[in-house]
């Protein structure tokens, strides 16, 4: 029996629980990749099921670079998640987006290092478009819920993500700057690249808790300050999540869940047995295909 199509929300820095479930359940899934950061915790809100994922776990215990990215994604395709909402803390390189406000970024670049950023290999060769990372319909809808908060909302802009944990230089600070960077942040590759391949919707929600380190007349950003704010925000962003959760129906089609179709290279004839069970919830979609 296929799990019922379900949202996910994945928390970042702060965003360690999603109030408001019923029927909480928690599930401890193994992946071919290895366990994902914590427990999923599944429950309803407003009638529909939801995932909800500590990214670094619920004690924040791993650093961006721990983060099991493929094992976070894939455990979630495999409970029947088709759309993934990130919360992500983040820095502005902005002097209009403020720490507090809103940020939907629509861009990616990456700069982080060595991190797994592919399901595929190992026999099976896709190359996924990912000239458009976000999908646009979901990111509206988070847009929406985040205009009926409090605040100002930023929707738009590109999202650097740097390997860290270190915070950036006041040189790498200003680079981000000049190549029309919004926002600076740690987590979001590869996980949104996963979240393509693994043919589900993905948007981010980036929390600014700082200016990062380029304003001159600003002392360094520290954990310290940026977790402080973080804690005056969270509230706000559980209200938007909550908001957009009651709009997103993860039943509906969208063209992000048949990117295999124009992506995968190797024949699903080709794949060996241990391919197969290697990448059986994120090609299941298509091996049903070829076998019909």
């Amino acid at each position: 029996m296929n799990p019922e199509p379900s949202t996910a929300v994945i928390g970042g820095s702060g965003f360690y629980d999603l109030p408001g479930l019923t029927d909480l359940e928690e599930l401890n899934v193994s992946t071919p990749f290895g366990a994902p950061s914590d427990a999923l915790r599944v429950g309803r809100l407003g009638g529909r099921r939801v995932v909800f994922l500590a990214r670094h776990g619920r004690a924040h215990s791993l650093l961006p670079g721990e983060v099991n990215a493929r094992a976070n994604i894939y455990a979630l395709k495999q409970v029947g998640v088709t759309h993934v909402v990130s919360v992500s803390a983040v820095g502005s390189l902005r002097e209009a987006i403020a720490p507090g406000d809103a940020v939907l970024p629509h861009q990616f670049i990456d700069r982080t290092e060595g991190r797994a950023r592919s399901f595929f290999g190992q026999g099976v060769v896709a190359h996924i478009a990912f000239a458009d990372p976000i999908c646009m319909r979901l990111s509206r809808l988070m847009e929406t819920a985040a205009r009926s908060q409090p605040g100002n909302v930023h929707a738009g802009g590109t999202y650097v993500c740097i390997e860290g944990p270190q915070f950036s230089t006041r040189a790498e600070s200003e680079l981000w700057r000049s190549w029309g960077a919004a926002v600076v942040g740690m987590t979001n590759l590869p996980e949104a690249r996963l979240a393509r391949e693994a043919e589900l919707c993905y948007a981010t929600l980036a929390l600014p808790s700082d200016y990062d380190c380029w304003r001159s007349s600003d002392e360094a950003v520290t954990a310290h300050e940026a977790f402080e704010t973080l804690k005056r925000t969270v509230d706000k962003a559980k209200s938007i999540v909550a908001q957009a959760l009651a709009d997103i129906d993860p039943r509906q089609g969208c063209t992000c869940r048949t990117v295999l179709d124009a992506a995968l290279v190797t024949p699903p004839a080709a794949f060996s047995p241990e391919a197969r069970s290697r990448l059986a919830a994120i090609v299941a979609r298509r091996l049903g295909a070829e076998s019909v």
